[in-house]
């Protein structure tokens, strides 16, 4: 099928015993459009449901034209959330406005994390076993966001809930490819942590490649602070929509896959995790097993060099900052 071949890493078929029906949030925005484009072609997906403030029953008869099985559906304001939200397996959340030029995911936090709690305290209320995949920025506060919200009502399941880092490994991999003059798709980095700046820890001691010190210090600041060089691109028009669409379509295939039982599907993804619990950490990105619950085994860090335990003590301060910053907004709010 070419649909199937335009992504680095294409979707597979897998056959549902029920249809999934997959809700974006956000979906008439920069990455919403792309994101709801790449998920129509996805065969895992049996119903879309296009949520936004505006635009939505546009972009849902757009869509819905593409030749594929999927029936799309377009919810447009608070009044329709909740039938957009009903009976859906995977809730994927890129609302939120975008970055411009000097502004850090930090920055955006006090409009994202309005919206952000207002969709949560939507989803608790209407789909409370979905899994939720969280893009809105800045994703390090935005979850634990999630999570409290849950949590007040009683539904909160650390394995139904995702911080969707995929375009941190996405860029590692491309960067390191044109580093090393050799195709990306077959290149894995392991890229831990969060899910900017400093806290974005690409471990290129274990791809098996050997790297100069000049290249690891280009490697590693360009894997975390790729994002700067498309909002600055954009010269104030956006950030990254496109490369973040495909990102989160890949993460909802491989969670598509995985709750329909194929096994051994592994993906980076910010959650709840032990991994930096002893440094009082409560959310953490590392590879993560999926499964027909969600998470089925979070993978430890795993052997790192000097340079990179470095990179960990300066990530980790930032980390415990994001996160306190997202559970009081909830306390506050």
């Amino acid at each position: 099928m070419l649909a199937s071949r335009v992504f680095a890493r294409g979707f597979a078929s897998s056959a549902f015993q029920r249809g999934a029906k997959v809700a974006v949030l956000g979906a008439a925005g920069g990455i919403g459009q792309p994101l709801s484009l790449l998920l129509k072609l996805n065969p895992n997906v049996d119903r879309l449901a296009l949520y936004d403030i505006v635009n939505t029953p546009g972009v849902a008869a757009d869509i819905s034209h593409i030749n594929t099985k999927s029936h799309v559906t377009g919810h447009v304001g608070q009044e329709q959330l909740g039938e957009a939200l009903k009976d859906a397996q995977v809730i994927v959340i890129p609302a939120g406005v975008p970055r411009k030029p000097g502004m850090t995911r930090d920055d955006l936090f006090n409009t994202n994390a309005g919206i952000v709690k207002t969709l949560a305290e939507a989803a608790a209320k209407h789909a409370p076993k979905a899994h939720l995949l969280i893009i809105a920025n800045p994703v390090n506060s935005t979850v634990p966001i999630v999570a409290e919200v849950f949590k007040k009502h009683g539904v909160f399941d650390p394995k139904r809930l995702f911080g969707v880092t995929t375009l941190d490994v996405v860029r590692a991999s491309t960067f390191v490819g044109q580093t090393k003059k050799t195709e990306p798709e077959n290149i894995n980095v392991h890229v831990i942590g969060g899910h900017s700046g400093v806290t974005i820890m690409p471990l290129l001691s274990q791809t098996g490649i050997k790297f100069s010190q000049e290249e690891i210090d280009a490697l590693t600041n360009r894997i975390q602070f790729g994002g700067d060089e498309v909002v600055k691109a954009k010269n104030g028009t956006g950030s990254a929509t496109l490369s973040m669409a495909q990102a989160g379509a890949r993460f909802t295939d491989s969670l598509l896959r995985a709750l329909s039982g194929e096994k051994g599907i592994v993906e980076p993804t910010y959650v709840k995790s032990h991994v930096a619990e002893k440094d009082g950490v409560e959310y953490f990105a590392t590879k993560v097993e999926l499964g027909t619950e969600g998470v089925k085994k979070i993978h430890d860090i795993g052997p790192i060099n000097d340079y990179e335990k470095k990179l960990y003590q300066a990530a980790i301060p930032e980390l415990k900052k994001n996160i306190a910053k997202g559970v009081e907004f909830v306390k506050k709010n």
